[in-house]
């Protein structure tokens, strides 16, 4: 390796003197550089001393006010990581309870943060994320008093607005242990005993979208209920208490799939498989509904623990009939002896063609794989093609392209009608490329069945579309 390699080995090799003075010219006329060179030097004399100069940073950045525009956004995106990891990384290790108290004032900064700037990358979101998992074991190591740590939890959750302390009660669940969530449940049957204070005179804007995103018409009471319920939840859940969980759900919440497979997960890992089959059967879907999935691999998980194979088969075969489930179909053909999984198999392609829902047919079949059978829907079915996925009729007419050419053609065109019918200007380009697939095919299709050859489809949108010039230029120039 040539020694003019910028590296960390070749640089030393300068000597400390001359790094020195490069380094006091590369940070003329650059404040974050000079302020990330005070850091190193403060952490050179201790925790304590860098501790200040960061705890000194956070303070000017919650008080800054003006907004941060795309220009100078990296910058100040760069100065918080870097006061994180003067926390984290230097300060925590040596001063844990310092450094705890440091990245929770860091993460105080959120509301302040979030009002300055953007954040449609994520990245500084990602960054708040990131420190709050930080907490738990740096709280761990501090020794926190357990009770003082519960009273800054309580202050800091029941005033978040932006989520910067969400799931913080399951991170700093060791830390605060029995006593902690003791006297945290304390602070939120004092709040519940309270009655409710009348908020300042909201907007009647506000106050008419508050009122239509309440069920009961009272928008601040259930705001208030919300919170005690969801905080109960996650001290239930820190603390690993299922019947404690459960009691915080309302009960027409139990009887959704999605939250039903919670619960019955729950119940699974205590050996309760009797009571999670009753939560899951209380809440049996009736057709497609959210959560579906998660409640069939609940259900089967339950019948498996009570080896109940035979309710598991059937089960995973009418999630296939309902729904075309790839995954439940592969799993009921593996527990079927020779022979009898290829009938299954074959009765399942078949099945497949007669499927209400185009989408999931044309979907399943490109996925199994069953090109015949999917070529094969398509002749059947072609004015059912129109208003697909475009990205599933793509991949169902690339497989098809090679040995099934006039089903991938009529793919093709489904798509080409829907773009021009709608008039979307920005996949005209799309539309050209694929009528330009359906010319390079023609030559290899024999017999178009029932459907107009290349010439009399063409002929036929030059007739519909004549108007759409912008199409018809993408298509000279392919």
């Amino acid at each position: 390796m040539s020694k003019k390699t910028l590296n960390a080995q070749n640089l030393a090799a300068l000597g400390a003197d001359r790094l020195a003075e490069l380094l006091i010219d590369v940070s003329t006329g650059s404040a974050d550089i000079k302020r990330r060179l005070r850091l190193e030097l403060s952490h050179n004399l201790g925790p304590q001393e860098l501790g200040r100069d960061v705890r000194k940073r956070l303070v000017t950045l919650r008080r800054s006010q003006s907004n941060i525009g795309w220009r100078k956004r990296k910058a100040f995106v760069k100065d918080l990581q870097t006061q994180a990891e003067m926390i984290t990384a230097r300060i925590a290790p040596d001063d844990a309870a310092l450094g705890f108290d440091l990245l929770w004032q860091f993460l105080e900064l959120a509301p302040a943060v979030f009002t300055r700037t953007d954040d449609k990358t994520g990245e500084i979101t990602e960054m708040f994320d990131n420190a709050r998992s930080a907490l738990g074991p740096i709280a761990e190591r501090a020794l926190l008093d357990p009770e003082a740590l519960a009273d800054r939890v309580w202050n800091a959750v029941s005033e978040d607005g932006f989520g910067t302390f969400d799931g913080i009660i399951a991170t700093l669940g060791p830390a605060l242990g029995t006593t902690g969530f003791g006297h945290l449940k304390a602070h939120i049957d004092a709040y519940e005993a309270e009655p409710l204070q009348e908020p300042e005179m909201d907007h009647e804007a506000l106050a008419f979208l508050q009122a239509l995103r309440s069920e009961s018409g009272n928008y601040h009471a259930e705001k208030k209920a919300r919170l005690i319920r969801n905080l109960r939840k996650d001290i239930a859940e820190a603390e690993c208490d299922t019947d404690a969980l459960i009691a915080q759900y309302a009960p027409a919440a139990l009887l959704h799939p999605g939250t039903a497979a919670e619960i019955a997960t729950l119940l699974m890992a205590q050996n309760r498989v009797d009571e999670a089959l009753e939560y899951l059967e209380n809440a049996r879907p009736d057709g497609p509904e959210d959560g579906q999935a998660d409640w069939d691999a609940a259900y089967i998980t339950c019948l498996l623990a009570r080896g109940d194979k035979d309710a598991v088969q059937a089960h995973r075969w009418q999630c296939f009939e309902t729904r075309l489930d790839v995954d439940h179909l592969r799993a009921h053909l593996a527990e079927l002896p020779d022979f009898d999984d290829v009938e299954a198999e074959d009765r399942a392609r078949q099945y497949a063609q007669d499927f209400p829902d185009m989408g999931a047919a044309l979907a399943f079949l490109t996925d199994w794989p069953d090109h015949p059978g999917l070529a094969t829907l398509v002749l059947n079915r072609p004015h059912d093609l129109l208003g697909l996925s475009p990205s599933a009729r793509t991949q169902a007419a690339e497989a098809l392209r090679l040995r099934f050419p006039l089903a991938a053609v009529l793919v093709w065109r489904s798509l080409i009608v829907d773009i021009l019918n709608d008039a979307n200007r920005l996949q005209y380009g799309q539309a050209a490329d694929h009528l330009a697939d359906c010319a390079a095919l023609d030559g290899e299709i024999e017999d178009y069945l029932d459907q107009p050859d290349h010439t009399a489809f063409l002929a036929a949108l030059q007739t519909h579309h004549r108007q759409k010039t912008l199409f018809w230029k993408k298509l000279a120039n392919t």
